[in-house]
């Protein structure tokens, strides 16, 4: 059976590293090259209570994380966010040469400020392994002299704006991994265009088969699943193609299909709605009339 280690504290984390007490109980930064892990010979899986962003700077350390496995390309930074697990399934030695740094920051530390609120935002940190952020020399420089001055305050004599401070690095350090994460988006044009092309053969694919009747609406979380990203990435790199998110493409592949079937007098938009995969027509009336300003029986008039 896989070994769970569950982490909730700062503290814990530096200890289970093998690093040196935490100067701050709230927030840490680990240099993997200065420490050692425990004897660790199978597989095992940590859960958190806390936000991690590491950086691997050389290959040798592979993780599994969310559905698949990664093994982390030199200057590729991951995110993780409470609660959420990752799988070591490093031997000792690999474990021993690993180099790079972990930055290790506590809910409790941004709790009630505007940092807090505005988590929701960096969507990245429910990312799976394989959407790592790939960092050029240039990124991992400015990546890095942050987390380097956050290290450098919080093992400064604690004052009124140590806090404000911190949380402000913490910050511009996220604001410059949303920059990169587009900056990986456009350079990977064909990818996404290869992507979206698959998106749109699969909900084709899925109302051909007449899956919708019993499956209902495809959600973001299936379409997802089936095309092996998580549900935020999808989203995110989807947005950064059409200017719209998965949730909404969904809907309007269900408005253009509509429209075809209201063209057929001889279903009902009971029948439309149903065979669209909505479980009440009231809900595909409300759905129409939002994204065209005619009821489906309004447009059917019409045409």
């Amino acid at each position: 059976m896989e070994k769970v280690i569950k982490i909730e504290s700062i503290s814990q984390i530096n200890e289970f590293m093998g690093s040196e007490k935490p100067v701050h109980p709230l927030i840490s930064v680990i240099d993997f090259s200065k420490v050692e892990m425990g004897n660790y010979n199978e597989p095992f899986r940590i859960l958190t209570g806390f936000y991690s962003i590491f950086l691997k700077e050389e290959t040798g350390c592979e993780f599994k994380y969310g559905r698949g496995h990664y093994d982390f390309e030199e200057g590729s930074l991951m995110f993780i966010a409470p609660n959420q697990s990752l799988t070591f399934e490093a031997s000792t030695e690999e474990q021993k040469t690993a180099k790079g740094w972990g930055l290790f920051f506590h809910t409790d530390l941004i709790r009630g400020t505007f940092l807090a609120n505005k988590m929701k935002e960096y969507t990245f940190f429910s990312y799976d392994s394989t959407e790592a952020l790939q960092l050029s020399e240039k990124e991992k420089e400015t990546i890095s002299s942050v987390v380097e001055k956050i290290k450098i305050e919080y093992n400064q004599n604690i004052d009124i704006y140590s806090k404000d401070v911190i949380i402000s690095n913490i910050e511009l350090l996220l604001s410059y991994s949303k920059r990169f994460y587009g900056r990986q988006f456009i350079t990977r044009s064909q990818q996404n265009q290869e992507l979206l092309s698959k998106f749109n053969q699969f909900i084709d694919d899925y109302y051909k088969d007449n899956k919708a009747q019993t499956l209902g609406i495809p959600s973001v979380k299936y379409c997802a699943e089936q095309l092996n990203f998580s549900p935020n990435y999808l989203t995110d790199l989807l947005k950064k193609e059409t200017g719209k998110s998965t949730q909404e493409l969904i809907h309007l592949y269900l408005i253009d299909l509509a429209k075809t079937r209201l063209l057929e007098p001889s279903d009902s938009i009971s029948e439309i709605a149903y065979g669209l995969g909505f479980e009440y027509p009231q809900y595909f009336s409300k759905m129409f009339k939002k994204n065209t300003g005619y009821t489906p029986a309004q447009y059917r008039h019409l045409n």
